[in-house]
């Protein structure tokens, strides 16, 4: 009886099949695709990262303004004859256009720069998509090993229980002694509390499962691993995530950013030129009424920086150290994929052998328990020798529960590592965000202060 359910809790759990109602790790994964709060706020990020775009053109586009003044004034002339009051109520209104013709290349390179921005904030969102995707993928795992191992745990509350009660017997026949009735009673003891613990780690798992998924788990069925999409040798895993990582890619574009600051800054040493034109008209003017006057200005201006108190070498000597600082930090990145992707790739060959071991283990301990519940029959195996062995094939189920949610973990972690773990590669239905639409939409946007989606 042990055995058949051990044996059905197990194969459940590796089955590929599932009920039509079950939810799956492809549903699961698309529902965290389009609701979790943490990749939703990064693509609102890239979104507003976007506007850096427009943001830098300005510096091309003419300036245009208006004014006016109205006020009141009392005006009083005195004489040795006479003296002489005026109010009067002076106004002024008018319009100027100014265009930049030359700021030294700062507006030219700071498109470049909002333009790499714009392409980090993108690869930086694949970062995010990863990650959320790989905390589902371990959280539905999670779930399944939790609810797994709270079974079998059970199961064995009632298989100890069934112990108690026929050792109880066997002492009140005289074929077992008061030890052996004490030993049962604490394996069940030590069993409950088992079955308590798991139940905690089961909620945690649900709770985790609830954060990144955005839903309760119900019905949730076996997954199988991802090891369709990987490669045969981790040497091409780890040449095609230097490719592929989006976090390499992210700090490529930082650092194309962080070069182009070094020439916004080098543009304060340049000189800009100018062309503003202007018309103003003044009525009572100076106080009399009627004294009207209407002004017109074109004109042009240079300005050549000659000195200006050395903070704009300081700026230009900052960029460049945060430029190669942003170079290193590219460097760094290739460097911890390729760590990422070697130790994914050996915790899922460990899962690997572990689930084989696995296997054996627990055949291995099902014979063994059997042998011993027949030998204790007939007196030549004590209680203690049949609660071990009970204890040793639970532990060994659980060893293989456990084996099997960290190979599909695994497998997840290594496509991950890779930079290829997204909603595109693994087919899932949800429909894929694209971050050119929203930047198509603001990019060369002049005026307005709503948003594309009415915000």
């Amino acid at each position: 009886m042990t055995k058949a359910c051990g044996a059905t809790v197990l194969l459940a759990f590796a089955c590929a099949c599932a009920p039509a109602s079950a939810e799956t790790m492809s549903g699961a994964l698309s529902r965290a695709y389009r609701a979790n709060p943490d990749l939703n706020q990064q693509r609102a990020g890239v979104r507003a990262t976007d506007e850096n775009l427009p943001r830098a053109r300005a510096g091309w586009m003419p300036r245009l303004s208006a004014n006016a003044t109205y006020g009141r004034q009392y005006t009083m002339f005195e004489t040795n004859t006479s003296n002489t009051h005026t109010k009067t109520w002076p106004r002024t209104y008018g319009a100027t256009a100014s265009q930049t013709l030359f700021d030294g290349f700062r507006t030219l390179n700071s498109v470049r720069q909002a333009e790499s921005q714009v392409f980090g904030a993108r690869e930086t969102m694949r970062v995010t998509e990863q990650t959320v995707l790989l905390s589902a993928a371990t959280a539905y795992m999670n779930v399944l090993r939790d609810t797994a191992i709270l079974n079998l745990r059970r199961n064995n509350i009632s298989v100890l229980e069934e112990q108690v009660r026929q050792t109880r017997v066997r002492f009140q026949v005289g074929e077992v002694t008061r030890t052996d009735v004490a030993q049962a009673e604490a394996a069940l003891a030590q069993a409950n509390s088992d079955a308590s613990a798991a139940q905690a780690a089961l909620q945690a798992s649900i709770a985790s499962y609830r954060q990144f998924v955005g839903a309760e788990p119900k019905n949730l069925a076996p997954a199988r691993p991802v090891e369709a999409l990987l490669p045969k040798k981790m040497s091409i895993a780890v040449d095609r995530s230097q490719v592929e990582h989006p976090a390499i890619a992210s700090a490529l574009h930082n650092a194309d950013a962080a070069q182009l600051a070094v020439k916004v800054a080098e543009s304060a040493l340049y000189p800009t030129a100018t062309v503003s034109a202007s018309v103003t008209r003044n009525l009572d003017l100076l106080g009399q009424q009627g004294n009207n006057n209407m002004s017109m200005l074109f004109q042009g201006q240079l300005n050549v920086p000659l000195y200006q108190g050395g903070g704009e070498y300081a700026s230009i000597r900052q960029a460049k150290e945060q430029a190669a600082q942003a170079r290193l930090a590219a460097d760094l990145a290739r460097d911890q994929v390729r760590a990422l992707v070697v130790t994914s790739w050996g915790q899922l060959e460990a899962a690997k052998a572990q689930l084989i071991s696995g296997q054996a283990a627990v055949t291995a301990a099902e014979i063994a328990l059997n042998g011993i519940r027949e030998e204790a029959k007939v007196g030549q195996r004590t209680t203690f020798d049949v609660l071990t062995a009970q204890q040793t094939l639970l532990n060994t189920r659980v060893i293989l529960v456990t084996a099997q949610r960290d190979r599909v973990v695994a497998s997840y972690a290594v496509l991950s590592a890779m930079g290829e773990l997204s909603a595109g590669r693994l087919g899932l239905t949800a429909q894929l965000y694209d971050p050119t639409i929203h930047f198509d939409q603001v990019k060369k946007k002049l005026i307005g202060t709503s948003t594309p989606d009415g915000r």
